[in-house]
Order: structure tokens, then sequence, then C-alpha cells
């Protein structure tokens, strides 16, 4: 039996357990001491919870505020932006879990994405669980006291998230809402620099090699450095672009903290709808982001990160974004495509994003930093 295995037996039995303890004794917590958001998230949908966090924080300024995170992600949240104890989770890793098990139980828990995660929510003892309605298959949702729809209208799903929780909107983010994380010295570029970020999550949301080396040099003829990024193993994908190695690459090189402190300094950054352009945003760096297959509505500024220098940059009515799916939901405003490569041979809508679009964009944000606005 695999050690995922045994941890999700674990999980439902320490779950059934706590719900059977509590049967006619649970309810809505008014002023909730310990809270728990729980999930297994990828870097960019985590770093959109950041409106809830701040949500949580604004309404309950003294609870303890824990959010379960890939053990990757730990680094970012070690400053504990706003007031949150990051705890390491990987369902794989049994360790971990029992880990999670030695926390004192939760008042109330939030579940914003996959509704499995309530089982974890109620293994650790939390008293009231709420999540977004419409999960399938459905016993994901068995231990799930409060169950919300989604919004009615398009919106960025962090505004969404945030909405798990009743009361007031949070502030709109500013920088000092979250402390860069100690990070090692590593060679930095000399300003002024754009990164140019080039990796994504699927092979769908990549743009072409040569679009990608035509950019850069426009943006070197604007007066920039340009440096090339990517995560672990993309850096075959740097190669492709840049066979020459004519800009410095730091592709598969950086930790995360490192690559924050790369984006912090940098006058640009262009890339992919993936993870580092929501952390572009937590930076504050000037951001062009190029949508393929995602959505831009959800994925975008949205109303907590209406004051961040970002550009979404994509046709959100192209033909074949027509699904509308989010977390196995059917919502009816959402439009995005979640195909593989085996339903999609070749990303049509990733070539309808020209060079000159994303140059216009680009040079418009600098624009803007130049004239302090």
């Amino acid at each position: 039996m695999s050690s995922r295995l045994r941890g999700r037996i674990e999980t439902i039995v320490r779950a059934g357990q706590a719900r059977l303890a509590t049967r006619g004794r649970r309810h809505p917590p008014t002023h909730p001491r310990r809270i728990l958001v729980a999930h297994h998230l990828l870097l960019g949908d985590t770093l959109m919870l950041t409106p809830l966090l701040a949500k949580i924080r604004q309404r309950w300024p003294d609870a303890d505020l824990a959010m379960t995170v890939s053990s990757a992600f730990l680094p970012l949240y070690s400053a504990r932006p706003y007031g949150v104890r990051a705890l390491a989770f990987e369902p794989k890793d049994r360790t971990s879990l029992r880990a999670l098990w030695r926390e004192p139980g939760f008042d109330l828990a939030v579940v914003p994405g996959d509704n499995r995660f309530s089982w974890l929510a109620a293994a650790m003892g939390a008293r009231w669980i709420v999540a977004f309605a419409g999960d399938r298959p459905a016993y994901k949702s068995w231990p799930v006291d409060e169950l919300r729809a989604y919004p009615a209208m398009p919106g960025a799903w962090g505004d969404a998230v945030a909405g798990l929780i009743d009361g007031g909107e949070a502030p709109a983010y500013s920088l000092a809402d979250w402390t860069p994380p100690a990070a090692e010295s590593f060679a930095r570029p000399a300003a002024p620099y754009a990164v140019l970020h080039v990796g994504a999550s699927s092979p769908l949301k990549l743009w072409a090699p040569e679009r990608w080396m035509a950019l850069a040099r426009r943006l070197e003829q604007a007066g920039l450095r340009v440096v090339w990024s990517g995560g672990r193993g993309e850096q075959r994908i740097v190669e492709s672009i840049d066979p020459q190695q004519r800009y410095c690459s730091y592709a598969g090189r950086l930790s995360l903290p490192q690559l924050w402190h790369l984006l912090a300094d940098a006058a640009l950054l262009v890339c992919p709808d993936t993870g580092i352009a929501h952390l572009g945003r937590i930076v504050g760096t000037r951001t062009v982001t190029l949508f393929g297959p995602g959505s831009a509505t959800i994925c975008g500024r949205g109303r907590f990160w209406r004051n961040s220098p970002y550009v979404a940059l994509g046709e959100e009515a192209f033909e074949c974004r027509d699904q509308r799916v989010l977390f196995k939901r059917e919502i009816a405003w959402v439009r995005r495509c979640g195909r593989s490569t085996r339903e999609c041979a070749h990303p049509r809508c990733m070539d309808r994003l020209d060079v000159d679009g994303v140059v216009r964009q680009a040079i418009s944000l600098l624009d803007s930093k130049a004239q302090g606005t």
C-alpha cells in the first residue's frame, strides 16, 4: 500500500472520528480563535488566496491563522504575511500529516479549492468547515458544514474565495503587507533589467521561441538588460529560445526566495499565465501576463490587486476557450480551457499574442513607472 493511500485512509478515519465526537454540537463560530485554510494548491493558486488571508485578518485580528501549503512554498511565508502560519503539507508524505495531527483543533476551517481537503480539515479537528458548493463527486463535501455558491458574476478567483468569509472586503494589497523572505545571495543583473519567465505549467501555455527572442531584442533596444527565467527542468525551454546564450539565464538556478528578489528589483516581468505572474503581483513588479488557455478574468488583478502595475494580455473570447468548469464545478460565466496536449495539438490561443502587442503593453508600464503613476 502506497504512503499516499495510507495517508488518505488515516485522514478519513480521523475525520470520521472527529465528526462523530462533535455530532449535534457543531455551529458556526462568532469569534473563532483558531482558523485553518486547508488546501494543496499550485503556487499561483496559493498566492491567489491572499485576499482571503487579508479578509480573515481584518475580521479577526487576534485569531491564530494557519494555512496548509506545499513544502516548497514555505519560505515565501516565513515572515508570516497577514499573521498566517504556513503548515507544510504533502499528501504523499505521512510525516507531514502527523505534524498536522499535532495541531490543536480549529474553530473554523475554509476549504477554497478541492473539497477533498475538507476531510483533512475535519481530521485536524475543525469544528466548522466552509467551502464552495458543486464539487464532484459529492462525497468530497461530506464533512463540509456550510456550502456556498460561487459568485453569479464574473470576477477574479481570489476575490471569490474571500467571499467564503462574511464581512466587508479587506483593503487593496500593499507591498508593506508582505515582508520579503530572506534569500541566499546570488549574482544579480545590473539595473534596469527585464525578466522573461518562459516556463509554464502546461505546454499549451508556452509562447513560440522566436517570439520570445524577438521580444528580448525589442526590450534590449528600449534600454533594458534581458534575463531569462524558468523553473527547475525548464532550462531546455530557454535553450530552444536562445541557443547562442545571448542573454543570461536564471532558469532552474534560483530558489523561490531568490526569484522573489530577482523579480522585485526588475523593471519588468513578462511571463505566461503561471505562478510567477502572481508572484510578480506580490512583489510589485510591472508585469505583462500572456493568457492563452487560461482566463484573464479569473486570474487577473480583480479588486484586491486593483492597484498593481499589471496587464493581462489575451483574447478572452477566443473560440475554444469555452469550458465552464473551475475546480470541477460548473460555473455559468467561466470561460477557460483545461484541455491536455492529447486534445489540443497546438495552442492557437498563444499564437494570437503578437510581439508588437506585448511590447506596447511593456513600454506603457515602463512609461507609467517613469511618470510615477
